[in-house]
């Protein structure tokens, strides 16, 4: 009886530690995008606190001061660049350019998010976020640069073309206004 309890029990505990390892393995092996900007959408929210937001369109521009109700939105684009997807396991070379900046660079074309780098500060805080996505095919064409810095700013350029419409310029941008 008491071998039957002990293989039952050795059972269980290595079932146990597998299930934990693939967990542990299915945690994204890239910087968690996705997660980042939606603790950041949150932390903003509570906040409340004012930002200049500029929206630009082939050179002309308007601004507005205002609170942004709908941060997870605000940073779709953002967060839409998360590389943490099972299909992109090893998809992304990783290359840490020093303590302070990692840079994660498309191995394949096909993909939609081409760069991401990561600037973080000596004390281990993001300082600054840079994402490159690039998308295309026969009739439409488009890059969009998105730089995100905490507490300061985050921009969106978009340049697209499509065929028989011509390109456009679009340039979004927020800064937030210091107490």
């Amino acid at each position: 009886m008491r071998i039957f309890i002990y293989l039952l029990l050795t059972s269980l505990y290595l079932l146990t530690a597998c299930s934990n390892e693939q967990k542990a393995s299915d945690a994204g092996i890239y910087f968690d995008i996705r997660g980042f900007f939606k603790s950041e959408a949150v932390r903003l929210t509570q906040q409340n606190s004012y930002l200049y937001k500029t929206v630009s369109h082939n050179g002309k521009s308007e601004t507005q001061q205002l609170i942004i109700a709908d941060w997870p939105n605000e940073f779709a684009l953002f967060s839409e660049s998360d590389l943490n997807k099972p299909s992109w396991k090893n998809s992304y070379n990783i290359a840490e350019k020093s303590k302070f900046l990692i840079e994660y660079s498309a191995k394949e074309d096909k993909l939609r998010t081409r760069k991401i780098c990561i600037s973080k500060s000596a004390s281990g805080e993001i300082d600054h976020i840079y994402i490159l996505n690039e998308n295309s095919n026969f009739l439409y064409s488009s890059e969009e640069e998105l730089n995100y810095y905490p507490d300061s700013l985050y921009q969106i350029i978009k340049h697209q073309k499509v065929s028989l419409l011509g390109a456009n310029t679009y340039i979004i941008s927020g800064k937030f206004k210091k107490n």
